[in-house]
C-alpha cells in the first residue's frame, strides 16, 4: 500500500471509530468499518484490492 493510502485509511478509520463510540446506535456499523480500515492500514493488506487486482504502490522500473 502507498503511504497516502495508509494515511487516508487511518484518518477515516479513526473518525468512524470515534463516531461509533460517541454516538452509538446506527454508528456501531461505522465502528466496525473503522476498525477494518485501521487493521488494513496496519497490516498493509486489503482483501478487496487483492480480489480486484488493484495496487496503490508506485510502479518502479528496473534500470
Amino acid at each position: 500500500m502507498a503511504l497516502w493510502d495508509v494515511l487516508v485509511r487511518v484518518l477515516v478509520g479513526t473518525m468512524l471509530v470515534y463516531l461509533g463510540v460517541e454516538k452509538g446506535g446506527i454508528f456501531v456499523v461505522a465502528t466496525f468499518v473503522g476498525v477494518v480500515l485501521l487493521l488494513t492500514a496496519i497490516t498493509g493488506f486489503c482483501p478487496l484490492y487483492k480480489i480486484a487486482g488493484i495496487s496503490s504502490k508506485e510502479e518502479t522500473t528496473a534500470s
